[in-house]
């Protein structure tokens, strides 16, 4: 609540577990916040959504978002069963689970055979092929969980009588569940915290501390709330790049200030692959344009690209985009900000291309099927997780945008995180060149400075670096 917009609100938070909450609510007037009820231990939504990515081949913590990207190519065939088997959903959005068939209680497992029974075999092996199974039950578990959100954002509509609601907790990065909240209109707005998850419990104690401990007023918004874009992390001056980059003697080319946004539009135009780091990292677990990688947003080819040769993951794993803020309407049926990649939104109708029938087609076919004149970052039913950019929050990012727009006409870019599977956002200028250079990246952006693949002397590796990717 402290660092939202908004000088009065609702606050509900949903998790897998926190001390014995599972999740709460209440509301923040000024300084103040007022927490009413919560739902406790083991009865839980963020653990019931985990014990889904556990048994379709996921790992638990850490591969919830790939659950939710997956949920698309399934249909919610398995949606009734869950509500009538696995958990008893109250109007108010509370639930009970039924933990005969979970074994997270006294195991080393989320689930056990009585829940494999139901799903008519055992869970996918990790890596393993996956199957219409896996698809579905992505879509069911999804439904479900939007299902008793809603019904949670709802009751807290009602208790409360706020016209705005602040979420937080691992559920709140759900960005498809934030959207659908967004757009059955049972607030005016909503706020998101961009480190939902565990990590934010950093933030939200010290600025407990401040305001309720200490008394202290909150700050006036700046731009569209008081995080400023949550770019909170560390940051190297130009004279720190240069003096790295002539110490390895790794070749380069400095960007001056008017062409430098220039340029690296130009780059990604011509389908080129770019690492960028500049300023302060990102706070929360999205690549915001500080710590990111980037490219053409038209091109079909860009997804394919960055899974298999860049970030060595799944295909099926859409990308996001990064738009700016005040062309968003043009692209998306969006009425706002979504400055922290947590909302999804429908690509604008006009931009959608038809698509043929996918009864029987295999993922990887349905992957290769254009919809959109942006089809990198259009998901399989047409939506998108969006960040738009401003020129307050991030000017160096928002310029890029507005070249790429000039040059191609499209204000819309790709952006993923800087970093490969099973290794964390880059952080350190030693951290980005050695993932630009042990990927097919074409170009790596370091503040005012951009060195080109080939260009760059040899790179060494002690044995394949791959094999020690942990899977996520």
């Amino acid at each position: 609540f402290y660092p939202s917009p908004f000088a009065a609100a609702a606050i509900l938070t949903v998790d897998g577990v926190g001390e014995w909450a599972t999740g709460s609510y209440g509301f923040g007037k000024g300084k103040d916040i007022t927490l009413l009820k919560e739902l406790h231990f083991p009865d839980s939504v963020g653990l019931l959504y985990s014990a889904f990515t556990y048994f379709t081949g996921f790992r638990v913590n850490s591969g919830e978002y790939k659950l939710m990207g997956l949920a698309p190519y399934g249909v919610p065939r398995y949606r009734d069963m869950i509500l009538s088997e696995l958990v008893d959903l109250k109007e108010d959005g509370s639930i009970r689970l039924n933990l005969e068939y979970f074994d997270f209680l006294g195991g080393l497992r989320m689930t056990n055979r009585r829940f494999a029974g139901l799903f008519g075999g055992p869970p996918r092996r990790p890596e393993s092929e996956i199957t219409q199974r896996e698809m579905d039950m992505a879509a069911s578990i999804q439904a479900v969980t939007e299902e008793v959100l809603l019904r949670m954002a709802n009751h807290v509509r009602k208790e409360t009588g706020q016209r705005n609601l602040c979420l937080a907790g691992g559920v709140a990065l759900n960005c498809v569940a934030n959207g659908r909240i967004l757009r059955e209109g049972l607030f005016d707005d909503i706020w998101i915290q961009p480190a939902a998850g565990d990590a934010g419990a950093a933030m939200g104690a010290a600025l407990s501390v401040w305001h309720r401990y200490l008394g202290n007023e909150r700050p006036k918004p700046k731009g569209s709330d008081r995080l400023c874009g949550s770019y909170l992390g560390p940051a190297f001056t130009k004279e720190a790049v240069k003096t790295f980059l002539d110490k390895n003697g790794y070749p380069y080319r400095t960007l001056h200030a008017i062409e430098g946004a220039s340029s690296v539009a130009q780059q990604i135009a011509a389908g080129k692959i770019v690492g960028y780091l500049a300023g302060r990292m990102e706070f929360g677990p999205r690549a915001l344009g500080a710590r990111s990688i980037l490219g053409d947003a038209r091109r079909q080819d860009t997804q394919s690209v960055m899974n298999l040769k860049i970030k060595y993951r799944e295909s099926f794993r859409p990308f996001a985009p990064s738009v700016l803020e005040e062309e968003a309407h043009e692209y998306f049926e969006i009425d706002r900000p979504s400055p922290y990649m947590l909302l999804v939104a429908p690509i604008r109708e006009e931009r959608r291309l038809p698509q043929p029938s996918r009864d029987g087609m295999p993922l990887l076919e349905r992957l290769k099927t254009k919809r959109s004149d942006i089809p990198a970052v259009t998901h399989l039913d047409y939506s998108a997780r969006l960040q738009t950019v401003n020129g307050t929050d991030k000017p160096d990012y928002h310029r890029i945008l507005s070249e790429f727009k000039k040059l191609t006409g499209c204000a819309v870019i790709v952006n993923t995180s800087f970093n490969v599977r099973g290794e964390p956002i880059v952080c350190t200028l030693e951290d980005a060149y050695r993932c630009f250079m042990r990927t097919e990246m074409d170009i790596l952006v370091m503040e005012n400075c951009m060195l080109t693949k080939e260009d760059q002397p040899p790179w060494e590796e002690k044995g394949d670096w791959r094999r020690g990717l942990e899977l996520d």
